[in-house]
């Protein structure tokens, strides 16, 4: 995909390729830039988002990228069209593999580490998709219906740190609207928020096939218009201009910044042979290792031994794996390492069978009987020492273009896991899918069950080290695995209809809202076990002299018999009584060690004391609220080890007036203490009542200052209340 030079002015073209996990490079030139899905040319397939996200390593995904931005380089890319942030929602969004997590913080570290290692390597990396784009069903045109905090906090948080901390080359606005605005058209997000708030000075992008009015677009903040329209809306623009409809100093913003864009992404032709493929494959491997989570381990039924026994290996997925998504994402790997034939290479005396136990449509028996590959299968355990069932999600159950309509596994795998388990308890359960399934109430019955995610082309090298223990699982859950798809916080408002869709849930998305609720789940947020155990201790908080840092500090022990990486995920929750709807508790930051049986060390991990505020619709910004502060270390996000409390002075601008109530004045570190000595001056009875009922100071609470006034026949003057309201008027703090 190549924008359009122009040499007389010295401007050049930019090549450009899809991402974000590997490059997908058309074999042939598309026409005029147009969306193309065919077979690509080779190029390496990491991880998927879903998986890297599992990592939780901001190192790791660095190198990934700057190997991505190698083979780019190799190709003449010059900027790549990712990585996706959009937060996980609901379970059900198809393009789920494509995006890190469902929390904020977690995305934005994994995210700003592939835009700095894409550019730190020289190839642009174009931030997507801006914003609130989480659901595939009428992408095209559903209007996100957000209220102003949820957005905030959570949508908009982890593009708006990428943007200030990152400064990726480019933005890439997605189809969707917000609040009934079409993204391309929506000058408050592109313009108001996205570069007079944050400070952007880059190139913003449309989605393919997102812009509906190019005039309107351009206004709106949106530079480049993707695909090319034959020239019908270039048409459009000059004719905008010639008219006075559009002024020319918008589009010569624009044109600045395509200039820009074209001189930072120009890069020579290349045909790719210059990228080291062999040491990619490596990379894609190591990355994957990292990825794998292991959700059970009852019995310490892993790692097997690859010495000794007959193992059974059921499932099409372990012979034709799936390692990636559908859609414009998708990569045409260099080779594939199989599952089956991992486990066979790395068995040493150890007896691998293999049975199919179900089709797959792509898979090398498609008409196969089912009912005879079940049976094959069930032969095969019962005759084995233990058994590997591989069990997940067909290529057509989940791609960019739909959503899901349910997470449940196919009914023929679930009916041949219960068959294997009627003649073999020793089960291990492999799972392959780019969105969350469910899992209950069936895990409770197998000892053993490993989370794969899509782990790219090096992955079955990478599962086939972990159920031998040549690697030490240690990837952790970034989204919730509920024990129903109705339990999940969006479930009553997901897709939405006749072209809305309300985000009913607010900010408690995934763990807030399943936290919130105090609802069960079948594996929480960074969740994820190892083959050896860590222990926290000596937890400690200090902050800087002005109080705008806190510095986390914890030390981890590993006090098993294995070397081993923990993820050590620090939370906080806010002051009890806060003024606003808060979560039980929120990621604030975490950090990796990796250390030697009976090693310790210190883990340390910052955050800005700003990431503690919430956003004031009332005040129309970000707040810190004073009191204090629960800081966790935690092993997940309900695996809580050790905890200290902090005390934070408030920021909020006071606000208070006449309309504020009694309770929100009493509240206040300065309106609360002058208007109890207004109350306590005054000889009215009702003042006297507030002061010794509870009851009616409690039913009170709610009700305007200058209405309570006015019910109780002036208890205290108007114009005294305008003092007093005009004494609180400076910021606090």
């Amino acid at each position: 995909m190549t924008t359009k030079g122009l040499d007389a002015a010295g401007i050049p073209s930019v090549t450009m390729s899809d991402g974000p996990h590997g490059l997908r490079l058309q074999s042939e030139d598309p026409q005029n830039g147009q969306l193309d899905l065919r077979p690509a040319a080779p190029a390496t397939c990491y991880p998927p988002a879903v998986a890297l996200g599992s990592s939780w390593d901001v190192e790791l995904a660095h190198r990934v990228a700057g190997a991505i931005a190698v083979e780019a380089a190799a190709h003449g890319i010059g900027v790549l069209l990712g990585p996706g942030i959009n937060i996980k929602r609901s379970p059900l969004c198809g393009r789920n593999f494509e995006y890190f997590s469902e929390d904020p913080v977690h995305s934005a570290a994994l995210g700003g580490a592939m835009v700095r290692g894409l550019q730190d390597a020289g190839v642009g990396a174009t931030l997507k998709h801006y914003a609130a784009n989480n659901q595939e069903t009428e992408r095209m045109r559903v209007s996100a219906d957000i209220d102003e905090r949820p957005l905030r906090e959570i949508y908009l948080r982890a593009f708006e740190r990428i943007v200030r901390d990152d400064d990726p080359w480019a933005v890439m606005c997605a189809y969707n609207g917000v609040n009934g605005v079409t993204l391309s058209e929506n000058t408050r997000l592109l313009t108001d928020i996205l570069r007079a708030e944050w400070g952007y000075e880059g190139l913003v992008m449309s989605d393919w096939g997102a812009v509906r009015d190019r005039v309107a677009a351009l206004r709106a903040g949106l530079d480049l218009e993707m695909p090319p329209t034959g020239g019908r809306t270039d048409r459009e623009v000059v004719a905008a201009v010639d008219s006075g409809e559009l002024d020319e100093a918008v589009l010569d913003r624009s044109v600045a910044r395509l200039i820009r864009f074209a001189h930072r992404g120009a890069r020579p032709a290349g045909d790719g042979s210059t990228a080291p493929y062999d040491d990619h494959h490596r990379l894609a491997g190591e990355a994957a290792d990292n990825c794998v989570v292991l959700l059970r381990n009852d019995g310490g039924l892993l790692p097997l031994d690859p010495t000794a026994g007959r193992i059974a290996v059921l499932g099409e997925l372990a012979r034709t794996p799936r390692f990636q998504g559908g859609g414009s994402s998708q990569v045409t790997p260099t080779r594939v390492d199989v599952p089956l034939d991992r486990l066979r290479a790395l068995a040493d005396g150890a007896r691998v069978e293999f049975a199919a136990g179900y089709p797959l449509p792509d898979g090398p028996e498609p008409d196969a009987d089912p009912a005879v590959l079940a049976d094959e299968a069930v032969r095969v355990a019962a005759a084995s020492d233990t058994v590997v069932l591989f069990l997940g999600l067909a290529r057509q159950d989940e791609s960019e273009g739909f959503d899901r309509e349910h997470i449940d596994l196919p009914a023929d795998q679930l009916a041949l896991l219960d068959r294997v388990l009627t003649v073999n308890p020793q089960v291990v359960v492999v799972l392959s899918n780019g969105g969350v399934v469910r899992t209950a109430p069936w895990h409770d019955r197998v000892p053993a069950l490993v989370e794969g995610f899509l782990l790219g082309q090096a992955g079955g090298g990478a599962l086939a080290r972990v159920l031998f223990g040549a690697v030490n699982p240690s990837g952790k859950l970034a989204e919730t695995v509920p024990l129903r798809l109705e339990d999940a916080p969006s479930f009553l408002s997901f897709p939405g209809s006749e072209g809305h869709v309300r985000y009913a849930e607010g900010i408690f998305v995934g763990y807030r809202g399943y936290d919130a609720a105090r609802r069960e789940v079948a594996f929480p947020f960074g969740h994820g076990l190892s083959y050896t155990t860590f222990d926290y201790g000596d937890l400690r908080v200090e902050s800087t002299a002005e109080g705008a840092e806190f510095t986390v500090r914890v030390t981890v022990t590993n006090i098993g018999d294995r070397a081993g990486r923990e993820v050590v995920q620090i939370y906080s929750a806010a002051p009890a009584g806060s003024r606003v709807e808060r979560p039980v508790r929120e990621l604030r930051g975490f950090a990796s060690v990796r250390l030697e049986a009976g090693e310790s060390r210190e883990v340390v991990v910052s955050f800005a004391r700003t990431d503690l505020a919430y956003y004031s619709v009332r005040e129309d910004g970000w707040r810190v609220e004073g009191g204090t502060y629960r800081i966790e270390a935690a092993a997940s996000s309900r695996d809580v080890r050790l905890t200290v409390e902090v005390d934070v002075e408030d920021s909020s601008r006071t606000g208070l007036d006449l309309r504020s109530t009694l309770g929100e004045w009493l509240a206040h570190p300065v309106g609360g203490p002058l208007l109890l000595e207004c109350l306590a001056a005054t000889e009215h009875a009702i003042a006297a009542r507030l002061a010794d009922d509870p009851m009616l100071l409690r039913a009170a609470q709610g009700v305007p200052l200058e209405v309570i006034a006015d019910f109780a026949g002036g208890i205290i003057p108007h114009d005294q209340l305008a003092e007093l309201a005009d004494r609180v008027a400076a910021p606090v703090g």
